[in-house]
């Protein structure tokens, strides 16, 4: 069997799923060698992995012999800068969300790619999950209709230790979490956000505010074909890890995630009357896996991604605006320019 050649970039939580992922259960990849910026992490995920080369940094790891694609798992802030050290290698690449923390970013990124000749996909990992792949089919089929609401729960369970915002290595709430709820929302309505209008909290931990971000926020969505929606995110619901969306249609309905059909539900700090969630990788296990093997196999035939570039763009894209939404405290417009990040209040 023909054999793709990979490296992981960041072997923290999410990038070591995915180098046990591709080691262990994608029989058509290859893991070649790890990097990341704490040698001897990159060292202890080579040997427990059983791979010979470890790096300190990308450079290196790039140099690596029969290595073709690269997945970067970094801190959200070090995305596009990988991701254009690597297309200028060669190397396809899948990138964890978010693309970028800003559009400037996000375009050179996409430019990079582009000039370089590469593939690039984005790590929003739900389309793969089979409980959203299956609505997706639903939707598509035209069994609820045409879309007419959106609505999306995103609470992560753990509250997120200060040093987390302190070192400023990831985006604010909206890109570090919401942002897959934003695609989501592209994807099954299939069509564009246009606008945004964002409401935010900190009242539960209002020291989080000096650093530029919000405990919890809701978005409200206006589409381009008259559509409406909704997304809810929350960074310590504490009860568990709660994922639920729904899409409302001209002739029914979707739920994906909902919890169980009970006369009454009780959530609490310590669990539920059922078996909750309790981390988003053991939620999304089978995606990531789906997802990787997914990628692989597409670069191996030559196939185009199937979260592109370019999705990354338009989610990261409702995210900025929602972000202006929540500074200026009005809605604001969702716009995307080819050469530059130009946004603009809505009338």
């Amino acid at each position: 069997m023909v054999k793709l050649g990979i490296g992981v970039l960041g072997v923290g939580e999410m990038g070591r799923r995915h180098a046990e992922n591709l080691r262990r259960l994608v029989p058509e990849a290859r893991l070649l060698a790890i990097a990341d910026v704490a040698p001897d992490r990159a060292r202890l995920a080579a040997s427990e992995l059983e791979i010979e080369q470890s790096y300190p940094d990308l450079e290196a790891m790039l140099a690596c012999k029969d290595l073709k694609a690269v997945v970067i798992s970094t801190p959200d802030k070090f995305h596009a800068q990988a991701i254009r050290a690597a297309a200028a290698a060669g190397k396809d690449i899948l990138c964890e969300k978010p693309l970028a923390t800003n559009l400037a970013d996000a375009h050179a990124a996409l430019d990079a790619v582009a000039k370089a000749g590469v593939r690039l996909q984005i790590g929003f990992m739900r389309r793969y999950d089979p409980a959203y792949a299956a609505a997706m089919k639903r939707v598509e089929a035209g069994e609820i209709g045409e879309p007419v609401v959106f609505k999306s729960i995103g609470r992560d369970k753990d509250v997120p230790p200060i040093a987390a915002y302190q070192s400023n290595l990831n985006g604010m709430l909206f890109y570090s979490n919401t942002i897959h709820d934003f695609d989501l929302a592209r994807w099954l309505m299939r069509d564009e956000v246009v606008e945004t209008h964002a409401y935010t909290t900190v009242a539960i931990r209002p020291e989080v505010a000096k650093y530029g971000d919000v405990v919890a926020g809701v978005v409200n969505l206006k589409y381009a074909h008259g559509a409406i929606g909704n997304v809810e995110s929350h960074a310590q619901a504490l009860y568990a890890y709660d994922v639920r969306t729904e899409i409302v249609g001209s002739k029914g309905a979707v739920l994906i995630g909902s919890l169980e059909k009970t006369p009454a539900v009780f959530l609490s700090t310590n669990g539920g009357t059922q078996i909750l969630a309790d981390h988003f990788l053991s939620r999304f296990e089978d995606a990531y896996v789906a997802e990787a093997r997914d990628f692989v196999h597409n670069m191996l035939h030559d196939r185009p991604p199937r979260v592109s570039g370019g999705d990354g763009l338009k989610a990261l894209g409702i995210a900025v605006a929602a972000e202006n939404s929540h500074l200026q405290g009005k809605p604001w417009k969702v716009t995307i320019e080819l050469s530059s990040e130009v946004f603009s209040p809505a009338s």
